[in-house]
């Protein structure tokens, strides 16, 4: 009987080839275009978890209709707003998921179409993967339409500066193919770190780190989990300039200089002790 049950968690753990967990909280607009953007992926077998910092029922709504419009399924991991907690919903929407690799993102980052076979192509045992994004300013990000993410205009250089964007060399970000791109991403002064809104791993590195730390709000929470990664041993790789997604704009008011402290002192600890699973996470010590 053991044996059977242990089967059967294998198969429902093996339903998809990865997972997408993305977090929201109070953006409907903006995130009702970044799952138009995983509608018209060129890899498919994949599900959404939404990871839903306590939004209200627009978002609720956005995420209902949606999830009869697209072809891929999506679970929508909610808990009741109390302050930012991305942290806590992002641990129960990893421990949600269907698949043994998972893919990071945020709510405001549209995906280019292989975005997901990028993350799938690059994927490794004893790596994960860390991404960028390409920021675009207010008046782009409220141009892009549905039809826009569909035909890619919306990743297409000409079609950004001709809607108002400034030339700049992260435009390299978006315009890098074959050689150029392999460089750039090996060159890149940038470190290769665990960013929230483009990173994936395998779920049985994330697990043995006991996921996001739980006491950490906004500012390096997510980097700290890739810290306490390379703590276990595992190694990452770069594809800043190889799997493409656009930041939509927007404000960020739940900042606070309070938040951003606290998270300073708990990864000079993870760094210091060399901590490689955290006691505040999916399970509580």
């Amino acid at each position: 009987m053991y044996g059977l049950v242990k089967i059967v968690i294998f198969v429902a753990m093996s339903t998809f080839d990865l997972s997408v967990i993305i977090s929201t909280y109070n953006h409907p607009e903006w995130l009702e275009k970044v799952l138009w953007s995983f509608e018209f992926q060129s890899f498919k077998n994949f599900e959404v978890v939404i990871a839903d910092d306590g939004s209200d029922d627009k978002t609720k709504k956005l995420i209902q209709r949606i999830q009869k419009e697209v072809t891929y399924p999506i679970q929508h991991i909610w808990h009741e707003d109390n302050g930012f907690q991305k942290t806590i919903i992002l641990n129960k929407a990893t421990v949600a998921t269907k698949s043994d690799y998972l893919v990071y993102t945020d709510g405001d980052c549209l995906a280019r179409k292989d975005f997901l076979q990028t993350h799938i192509d690059f994927r490794e045992q004893g790596y994960f993967l860390s991404g960028g994004y390409f920021k675009l300013p207010m008046t782009v990000s409220k141009l892009i339409t549905k039809k826009d993410i569909e035909q890619q205009h919306c990743f297409d250089i000409y079609w950004l500066t001709e809607h108002g964007l400034k030339s700049s060399f992260k435009n390299n970000k978006i315009t890098s193919k074959g050689l150029k791109e392999r460089l750039l991403n090996k060159f890149t002064p940038t470190t290769a770190t665990w960013n929230g809104h483009n990173a994936s791993g395998w779920k049985v590195d994330i697990i043995k780190a006991n996921g996001y730390d739980e006491r950490m709000q906004y500012g390096g929470e997510d980097r700290e989990l890739g810290e306490r990664l390379f703590n276990m041993g595992v190694k990452a790789k770069q594809i800043r300039y190889s799997a493409i997604c656009l930041h939509l704009d927007h404000a960020r008011g739940y900042v606070k200089p309070e938040m951003i402290e606290k998270n300073k002192r708990i990864r000079a600890v993870t760094k210091k002790e060399k901590v490689t699973r955290t006691a505040f996470g999916i399970e509580k010590d």
